[in-house]
Parts: C-alpha cells; sequence; structure tokens
C-alpha cells in the first residue's frame, strides 16, 4: 500500500491581524523606551513655566524717554534715493537703478522734508515715506553741499505731516541727553540714546568745506541714519545726524549732527529762494595756486565788483602796470581776527556771518598792513 503524502497549507493572516501584529510591536516598544528613560530618571514631565515677577512701574525717565519716541517719530520720514549705475557683464553693459537708504525729518505742513544732501546726492530721483506708511515722490527745493543740507518738497496732505519742534544749539552742554531717530541699514524708526559727548567739532562737508560747531554725540549713529534729527530731552531739534568716526563702516560711539541753528537759517533761505544767499565781499580772488607761487601770506584780490560793499569800503584790486607788469591788490591777511591764509579759510570765516554783518579786514597794501571795515553782502 503506497503512503501517500498531504501538503499541509498554513492558514494566512488577514490585514487587521497585520496592523494588530504591527501597534502591538510599537506599542511594546514605546514600553520599553518609556521603561528605559524612567529607569535613567529621565521621565517625560508636564513643562511648567516659571512664574513672572511682577515688574512694577516704569521708571520716570523710561515713561520720559518712551513718551518722547511716540511723539517725535511721527516727525521722521524714510528717505530713499533712487541711484542710476551702469552695470557691467563681459561685453554688456546695462543701467539698473538702486535704491539707497536715509533718514530725514518734516520740517512744516507745506510739505518740506529736511535731510542730509550726500544721502540724496548720487540721485535720479527720489521717494519719501511717512510714519504711516504712505510714500511719496520728492523735489529737491535746494541745498546747501557745503554744510551737507538739502530740503525735499513732496505733495502731502498737512494732516499726514507733523512738522518736528525745533530747538536751538547755542546753548548745548556736554553731558546733557540726546536721541536719534532714524532708519540704521533700513531698520525704520529705530532710537538710539547717549548724550552730547563735545561741542564745536569740525568735519568735512562732501565739498572738503569745513563743517564747523559740529555737535558731537555718542548716541548710536549707523549707515541710514544720516538726515535723520538730534533731539534733546524735551523733544526738539538740536541737529541733523550726519556722519560716524568708524574704522569699521559702524557705529564706534563717536557720531557727529549738523548743528540746528545752522540748520534752520539753510532751511529758510532755501525755501525763500531756492538756494543760499551767502554772505560775501564782492570780490574776486586769485586761486591759492597764484598765492604761492607769488608766496602771499593770504588771499589776493584780483578784482572788485562794480556797486559792491568791497569798492565802497575801497579795497583794491589788482591791476597791469604801465611797464607791463602788474601792481598787487590787497591781500587779505585776517577777517575779524581769523587768519586767511588761503582760500577755503577764507570762506569758512564768511560762512559764519550773515547778509548785513560787519566785519574787520586786515590786509597788506603796498608792503603795509592797514584795516579795513566791510559790510557784507548777498552773493547769489
Amino acid at each position: 500500500m503506497q503512503d501517500q503524502f498531504h501538503s499541509v497549507r498554513r492558514p494566512r493572516r488577514s490585514r487587521m491581524s497585520t496592523y494588530i501584529f504591527a501597534l502591538s510591536l510599537a506599542a511594546v516598544a514605546a514600553s520599553a523606551i518609556r521603561y528605559q528613560l524612567f529607569a535613567q530618571g529621565r521621565d517625560v514631565q508636564t513643562p511648567v513655566n516659571r512664574p513672572v515677577t511682577p515688574r512694577g512701574s516704569l521708571s520716570a525717565s523710561e515713561i520720559s524717554t518712551i513718551d518722547l519716541f511716540e511723539q517725535c517719530s511721527k516727525s521722521v520720514v524714510y528717505v530713499s534715493p533712487l541711484i542710476e549705475r551702469i552695470r557691467r557683464t563681459g561685453f554688456f553693459a546695462d543701467r539698473v537703478t538702486e535704491t539707497g537708504t536715509g533718514s530725514g525729518f518734516v520740517w512744516d505742513r507745506e510739505g518740506h522734508i529736511v535731510t542730509n544732501f550726500h544721502v540724496i546726492q548720487d540721485a535720479s530721483a527720489c521717494r519719501v515715506t511717512l510714519p504711516d506708511g504712505s510714500t511719496y515722490d520728492a523735489k529737491l527745493q535746494g541745498a546747501w553741499p557745503d554744510k551737507d543740507i538739502a530740503v525735499l518738497k513732496i505733495d502731502a496732505d498737512k494732516d499726514k505731516l507733523t512738522p518736528i519742534r525745533v530747538g536751538t544749539s547755542s546753548d548745548l552742554q556736554v553731558g546733557q541727553s540726546v536721541y536719534a531717530i532714524g532708519n540704521p541699514f533700513g531698520l525704520d524708526y529705530t532710537l538710539t540714546t547717549g548724550v552730547v559727548s563735545a561741542l564745536n567739532r569740525e568735519i568735512a562737508s562732501v565739498t572738503h568745506r569745513k563743517i564747523q560747531g559740529v555737535i558731537q554725540t555718542d548716541a548710536a549713529i549707523n549707515p541710514g541714519n544720516s538726515g535723520g534729527p538730534l533731539l534733546d530731552s524735551a523733544g526738539r531739534l538740536i541737529g541733523i545726524n550726519t556722519s560716524i568716526y568708524a574704522p569699521a563702516g559702524v557705529s564706534a560711539g563717536i557720531g557727529f549732527a549738523v548743528p540746528v541753528d545752522a540748520v534752520n537759517d539753510a532751511v529758510a533761505q532755501i525755501i525763500a529762494y531756492g538756494k543760499i544767499v551767502r554772505p560775501g565781499l564782492g570780490i574776486n580772488i586769485a586761486s591759492d595756486a597764484v598765492s604761492r607761487r607769488l608766496r602771499l601770506p593770504g588771499v589776493l584780490i584780483i578784482g572788485v565788483t562794480e556797486g559792491s560793499s568791497a569798492e565802497a569800503a575801497g579795497l583794491r584790486s589788482t591791476k597791469p602796470a604801465r611797464d607791463g607788469g602788474i601792481v598787487l591788490g590787497d591781500v587779505i591777511l585776517k577777517i575779524d581776527d581769523t587768519p586767511t591764509p588761503n582760500e577755503a579759510a577764507l570762506l569758512d570765516v564768511l560762512a559764519n556771518h550773515n547778509v548785513g554783518d560787519t566785519v574787520n579786514l586786515l590786509v597788506l597794501r603796498d608792503k603795509q598792513e592797514v584795516d579795513v571795515t566791510v559790510v557784507l553782502q548777498a552773493i547769489k
């Protein structure tokens, strides 16, 4: 009798059984992990925050600073100069427009905005953004590059414009608190605080002329702050944040602001005339190179304008001599006891005066020193 072999079939698991088996394995693994953590003293717990310690009231100085920022920031604007540049790629070149960053402030409800000249000097166009986020195309009303001051004009509703309160810089004292508001590195409406570190500093403008009477402060001023206001503790404008001393290109605690007294005079003239009406003598002078070649100790007058203050005061111009040579005119040695060895020194002295002021000149005439009194006139 032949043995018969029957194949035995194993029963197949259902899908549900497979899922239940997998979940069971996962639960066992989780239990093992939890047990391990528990055994090591690292059991999972519900996070509990530390209780908050009550702060109490803000200090009087903090409240004052907060109020100052809330009020004065309404007058600060974001200035965006649009600068066209040529970009070259291999043999190709195209014109691109870059957007710079700067600060400014509202001068009046007619839409005049004050900023630094160097912020907008290379711009083909400019935009101004107000604190409410509205943006306007700005036109250049006028500028005084020698003092790094510019005035823009926007067409905005008067109820959107909050003019800054204007103070004075003539009575500032080293050590008093100051506040700067601006847009450093494009970070709009940033407040920094400090003190007046020094007074009567001199810095060079974009025209390489000296700006005198400058305020030094340790309030942080960085690129983008230029053109923004420096304020006193009463929230009044005392200067325009203009430059920093920073070998690394960022604030090193030495910032400079053009004093508000110079700003106030300049802005008034720009709004009235569209330019600065400078005080002058009514003369033409020789270049520094000519004066050096002639070894003259001051500024040589080569021409006196007819009907000018110089003519009325009797100043003499350079003239041709009968023998074919020249007769040198007066050489200005000093103005009000300030030496004038070159053109820059002469202009710096005159820049500190106003039209109508009377100045005393010490001139070299025929190898003798002569005192001459001159009433400054408007030079357009």
